[in-house]
């Protein structure tokens, strides 16, 4: 079974209302449940929810190899988009790539909007876009950071900056003219306020959520694990963004 508890789940035995529990598809292990809701719901809340998002469009994701860049890169293939990856290290982009992204962008090496702008295009051409691709259709951004303002010039006509969080620790200035040019849109998604003032819609995405894991649309990667007592190096190596995914505690 499957619950979440908000506070208080660095515990060997937690209590809860048996009507915040889900029973667990038999192809999802415990150590990827306990890391699956906050980032898949994230995911499927932001790119459905709250952009709208259609098969056969375009979505960059910024910091792919994190926790809810590889949740987002893996919704998006089963919702039919197409998928460019942008992260730091071999890693992180290697594991975007496995979970379904079709390109891949060094943020360290290359130059973000022009290689977006490049990727979206040749997607399109590959898949049959009828119009000239101007950019890329959505942006799911949960990291902020320096990126956010190449990010969001790589958008193209009606385009969509979905701004999901702030991992960096930096929150961005945008330059709104760049909203304005091509009819673009900034999205803002706080999922868990969402989730907390209509909890029966979030039960009811966390069944469908694990409904697509039942039937093989979405395939949750394995997180790093710990010892549940050594918390405390585990928290301390997400802050030095040294863990490509999830981590999970284990009792």
């Amino acid at each position: 079974m499957l619950a979440s508890t908000g506070l208080g789940a660095f515990a060997e035995q937690v209590s809860v209302a048996a009507a915040a529990t889900t029973r667990l598809p038999d192809n999802l292990d415990a150590a990827r449940a306990a890391t699956f809701t906050q980032s898949y719901a994230t995911a499927l809340f932001s790119l459905r929810d709250r952009a709208g998002l259609q098969p056969g469009e375009s979505v960059l994701v910024l910091g792919a190899g994190g926790g809810i860049g590889l949740a987002t890169v893996d919704v998006a293939r089963a919702m039919g988009a197409h998928v460019i990856a942008a992260a730091s290290s071999p890693e992180k982009r290697a594991a975007a790539e496995a979970i379904g992204a079709e390109a891949a962008i060094d943020t360290l090496a290359e130059p973000l909007k022009d290689r977006a702008r490049e990727l979206a295009a040749a997607l399109g051409a590959e898949h049959g876009r009828a119009l000239p691709v101007t950019g890329v259709d959505l942006v799911a951004d949960p990291i902020g950071g320096e990126l956010a303002d190449p990010a969001l010039r790589a958008l193209g006509n009606g385009g969509r900056y979905v701004v999901i969080g702030f991992a960096s620790g930096t929150i961005p200035s945008l330059p709104l003219n760049q909203v304005l040019l091509r009819n673009r849109t900034v999205v803002g998604v706080d999922w868990g306020a969402w989730a907390m003032q209509q909890p029966d819609q979030q039960q009811a995405l966390v069944e469908e959520l694990l409904g697509w894991v039942g039937e093989g649309r979405l395939h949750p990667t394995a997180p790093t694990t710990y010892p549940l007592d050594e918390v405390g190096r585990a928290l301390d190596d997400l802050l030095e963004r040294k863990v490509v995914g999830k981590l999970a505690l284990v009792p």
